[in-house]
């Protein structure tokens, strides 16, 4: 395979090298200013009063070697990474100032990347994404108005590769650590007659470091357009198919601890059978529960973005973007001892048991439609903006197999809901120089949700949901330019958010909307060797829904309303050019997150000790007061040492420290993640040969130091005695390992 993809680079060379290259110059500049059009209207400027960090396709490529999108960005600040298969390829999340991804709003070129129910992200749909992106911006907290689901910790804007003036031929390869190895190829025509075309093809695949967590992902990217002076319209196509065998359970914390006898008590309070307690007491920290071969997720998306930009004049500007994203996949489950009756109640004897292998399935379509039109003379800048979104999305299972005496007819759907989503947003942002000091920034937002879900849950619970939200999000700022170095600036952001489909059809108590108040004051300085920034943040919210540390059944994390919360904290970059060979750039965030009044509640099952019925089932609730906020570490540090002894090679350490995290909001120190502190060596050098444009050579050694520790996790707390007891109630922890050193060796040829 690898000859093969390199043939074809090297025929596809032959061919956009020999072909005519003329006003390079000129189409460069063309580019890059239309493509600021795409993106002006949802970005913010450098002089912008919010809180953001950009981060350009070069200094990403060193790293780039299979790993996801939000392992690549752990060292942006306040940002917070983990991966359940523990080697940062397949399932992934990133948290910002505590907030976890879904309420990170994600665009694609403007485009919502969210999922419109869940509204999270899931990058191992769209593995190597990275290899086509331009550049990248996450503004922190809630920074400006932007399309689809509100920011509630940060957003993140990607925008894709800028056409390439001149054509080219590249082709990156990988291998490392747990069977990990990443191919890719990606070819352009380079601009010719104003029309261009680009595409690239790329195949990830990984054991992970956690037993059978492995993946297989496949993705691709095209794109073509033309452009002049004034217009630029262009169709992108890109996708991914992932089978990614599930971790998403973790591992017990005796596991993780290496505790026999905690293991042992495991066992026996979970009635587990022989062969699940064999694979608890061998497997060590990458232990994994599922053991089922085909145990796995199985989905495939596409999305289909068709842009166009136009530059009236030297003053007006607009851009109009429409989306369509296929996704249909499954996740496939063999579960043992089930009863028939909680797959088809209406059988003739619902009490038989068997084992069963299922799949529960989700095919949705999503349309979008978002639209810019800006203005800049003299001293005024102004973008009116918005979009609108429509999802459909059916949510159904299937018994594919099952050893019933009874058998159904295999295939059989024993659920189906949909859900149906429409979202409006409109904007207006205005930047007017008040003098040639003095910036202001106006922002304001209205947008409306309609969600609506009916059907059966896979519990075969009914799903009547109907809701309306409309919400308003104004936001101002301003900024004092003290000099060509120094900048102060100051903004205030309201920011609300609906509920998500998990809250709205699981959670016994219907939640409420959350809302945002956030307050951000800060100074930059800069310069040609040197640079710093400090950030102070206060987020006030109302009604948040924040993580209980439980999971539901395929590890989704469940939610409550809490009345009043906050985070506050401070942010600090800095960065120091000591010389042409040597520079250091670190960040460091300090916080306080916390609830100030929170109710805990454990269910009380008392049972018949000798037939184990359920005699009675009661809530026992403790509230706790002035309390951490789950997953919010108060100390984030990040720092990056750069040194180049040579031309064209760097050798780069890359330091991440996290502190104690809690995996509930009881603040409980037995509930808790240990504070970590990992470091990777990244080593680069390029060469070029006479017969080929550039050769990069890659290395990337991660956990340097073979520190052992975990970066997620969740808890849930129970009763369960015999009658007229007083045992109290049982915790269980799990925790996600991450690997132990391990290697990523790449190479990327450039024609």
């Amino acid at each position: 395979m690898k000859n093969s993809i390199l043939l074809i680079a090297l025929s596809l060379t032959i061919s956009v090298m020999t072909a005519q290259q003329n006003q390079v110059e000129t189409d460069s500049t063309k580019t890059q200013t239309l493509d600021e059009v795409l993106l002006s209207s949802t970005r913010v400027k450098p002089n912008a009063p919010f809180a953001f960090t950009n981060i350009e396709k070069e200094a990403l490529e060193s790293i780039n070697l299979g790993q996801d999108l939000p392992i690549l960005l752990d060292q942006l600040p306040s940002v917070v990474t983990t991966s359940d298969a523990g080697s940062g390829v397949g399932y992934t999340g990133i948290r910002v100032r505590g907030s976890d991804a879904t309420r990170v709003n994600v665009t694609i070129n403007g485009i919502p990347y969210n999922d419109s129910e869940s509204q999270g992200t899931f990058w191992v749909n769209m593995p190597d994404f990275v290899s086509s992106v331009e550049d990248i911006q996450l503004q922190r907290g809630v920074g400006t108005s932007t399309n689809g689901s509100g920011a509630f910790g940060a957003s993140l804007n990607l925008k894709t590769l800028n056409p390439s003036t001149l054509g080219y031929a590249n082709s990156t390869h990988a291998i490392g650590s747990y069977g990990t190895r990443k191919h890719n190829i990606s070819i352009g025509s380079g601009i010719k007659n104003n029309f261009y075309a680009e595409a690239r093809l790329s195949n990830i695949q990984s054991d992970g470091y956690i037993d059978r967590a492995s993946s297989d992902l496949n993705s691709y990217y095209t794109e073509a357009g033309f452009i002049n002076e004034t217009t630029a319209v262009k169709a992108i196509v890109f996708g991914g198919k992932e089978i990614t065998y599930q971790s998403w359970n973790g591992a017990p914390e005796a596991v993780v601890n290496n505790d026999a006898a905690g293991i042992q008590a495991f066992i026996d309070r979970n009635y587990s059978s022989d062969d699940e307690a064999t694979n608890l007491l061998n497997s060590g920290r990458t232990y994994n529960s599922y053991t089922y071969d085909n145990e796995v997720d199985n989905y495939e998306q596409t999305h289909y973005q068709l842009h166009a930009s136009h530059q009236f004049n030297s003053n007006l500007s607009a851009n109009i973007s429409g989306n369509f994203t296929k996704g249909q996949g499954y996740f496939e489950q063999y579960k043992d001892d089930e009863t028939i009756g909680d797959y088809f109640p209406n059988s003739a004897d619902p009490t038989q048991e068997g084992d069963v292998i299922r799949r529960r399935w989700l095919d949705n379509d999503f349309y979008a439609f978002v639209y810019s039109l800006n203005y800049n003379k003299n001293n005024l800048s102004l973008s009116l903006g918005g979009g609108y979104t429509s999802y459909k999305g059916d949510h159904f299972g299937e018994v594919i197999w099952n050893s019933f005496a009874t058998t159904p007819a295999l295939g059989d759907r024993y659920y189906f809901s949909y859900g149906e989503k429409q979202d409006f947003n409109t904007y207006l942002k205005a930047e007017y120089t008040i003098s040639t000091n003095l910036l202001t920034f106006v922002d304001l937002q209205y947008r409306t949700v309609k969600y609506e879900s009916v059907g059966l849950s896979s519990d075969l619970l009914a799903i009547n949901v109907k809701d309306n939200f409309d919400f308003f999000n104004p936001k101002l700022g301003l900024t004092y330019i003290i000099d060509n170095y120094n900048s102060v600036y100051g903004s205030y952001a309201v920011a609300n958010r609906e509920p998500n489909r998990d809250d709205l059809t699981k959670n016994p108590i219907k939640p409420v909307s959350e809302q945002l108040h956030d307050f951000e004051l800060g100074y930059k300085l800069k310069s040609d060797s040197y640079y710093a920034t400090v950030n102070l943040y206060y987020m006030n919210y109302k009604d948040q829904l924040v993580l209980t540390g439980d999971l539901d059944d395929v590890g989704d994390p469940i939610r409550q309303n809490v009345a009043d919360s906050y985070r506050a904290g401070i942010e600090i970059q800095a960065g120091y050019k000591f010389s042409n060979q040597f520079r250091i750039d670190a960040n460091a965030t300090f916080s306080q997150n916390k609830i100030k009044a929170f109710d805990y509640v454990v269910y009380d099952t008392q049972y018949d000790p000798n037939t184990f019925q359920t005699l009675s089932y009661a809530p026992v609730t403790t509230t706790y007061e002035n309390t951490d906020i789950s997953f919010s570490p108060n100390t984030i540090i990040g720092n990056t040492l750069t040194y180049s002894p040579i031309k064209n090679g760097t050798v780069a350490l890359i330091s991440k420290y996290v502190g104690k995290q809690y995996l509930d909001n009881t603040s409980d120190d037995s509930k808790s993640i240990d504070a970590y502190f990992v470091n990777n060596l990244n080593l680069s050098y390029k060469i070029n040969p006479k017969w080929i444009k550039e050769i990069a050579f890659n290395v990337l050694v991660n956990n340097l130091f073979d520190a052992e520790y975990v970066s997620n996790g969740y808890t849930y707390s129970y009763f369960y005695r015999p009658e007229n007891s007083n045992n109290p109630a049982i915790t269980e922890n799990f925790y996600y390992p991450q690997a132990t050193r391990n290697v990523l060796v790449g190479v990327t040829l450039k024609f």
